[in-house]
């Protein structure tokens, strides 16, 4: 006979218990025991199949309110995973949002550098003319104008650098909380699936 996998011996076991909680179980053995309880023949009997059936009233009692209380756990740990989701998403819109102002400063940055090489190039032509005193004004407002592209240059760089840094640090927290949330849920079907298990099985009988 070809062996069974966990999951379809869970799959088997749910069809068979309904939810897994037993409570088909306990419902079938609550009317039999109420119509041994009807059909008793003596009063003793009857006593001790009404004590029978009580305990397996309260076992049907206290089984709805763990299912009860799981429920509200769960839908509890949905909203806070909804809360979550959206907290990611926020984050993912930031991420966007820094990513293009990187672009802009970096296409900023070239247009610097294409800038700050056509000054060079100038200032070379210029050089190469005898000095006047109108050519050094030119040349040292030249100066002092690549000077100042230079610090713009620095600066955005800088900006850049720090940008890549943050934008990092938020792709590794987004991947570590999406393992998270994945090692929570196969954590949480794991013992949803031990429970079933425990539940479900048959107390051995003592002689």
């Amino acid at each position: 006979m070809e062996a069974l996998t966990d999951d379809e011996v869970i799959r088997r076991r749910l069809l068979i218990d309904g939810d897994g909680t037993g409570d088909d179980r306990r419902i079938n053995l609550l009317v039999r025991r109420f119509i041994k309880w009807c059909n008793s023949g003596s009063q003793e009997e009857g006593y001790s199949q009404y004590q029978l059936m009580l305990s397996t009233l309260y076992q049907c009692e206290f089984s709805m309110g763990k299912t009860s209380r799981m429920y509200d756990m769960n839908l509890r740990e949905v909203e806070s995973y909804e809360k979550m989701y959206k907290e990611i998403e926020c984050s993912i819109a930031g991420a966007h949002e820094k990513i293009a102002e990187c672009r802009q400063q970096i296409l900023q940055a070239k247009q610097i550098r294409k800038n700050r090489e056509e000054y060079d190039a100038l200032a070379k032509v210029i050089q190469r003319h005898p000095d006047r005193h109108e050519t050094l004004k030119e040349l040292e407002a030249l100066g002092k104008e690549l000077e100042h592209l230079s610090h713009i240059k620095e600066s955005v760089d800088d900006k850049l650098e720090l940008r890549r840094k943050q934008f990092h640090v938020l792709h590794c927290t987004i991947h570590e909380l999406q393992q998270t949330l994945e090692n929570d849920e196969k954590l949480s079907e794991v013992e949803e699936a031990q429970e079933t298990s425990t539940e479900t099985d048959p107390k051995p009988q003592t002689n």
